[in-house]
């Protein structure tokens, strides 16, 4: 995960705690805007884990493939 997805999990966990606290106060108005502010950055947060981890599962293929093709041709 970069530095961008930390932050953005960081700010929504954050932002989440602040709707549910802005909702037992009955700020609603806040509280739904914190929410979907917060629902966002974990958004961002998640798709930028998923880019990584599939990243990282593409390099894994390709290092796997061209060990294969070193095994095949030092026979």
């Amino acid at each position: 995960m970069s530095g961008l997805g930390r932050w953005s999990l960081g700010i929504g966990i954050g932002l989440l705690v602040v709707a549910v606290l802005c909702s037992v106060l009955t700020l609603v108005p806040v509280a739904v805007i914190t929410g979907i502010l917060g629902l966002v950055a974990l958004g961002i947060a998640g798709y930028d884990a998923v880019y990584y981890w599939l990243d990282r599962a593409g390099q894994r293929r390709r290092e796997a493939r061209a060990r294969e093709r070193q095994a095949r041709e030092g026979r």
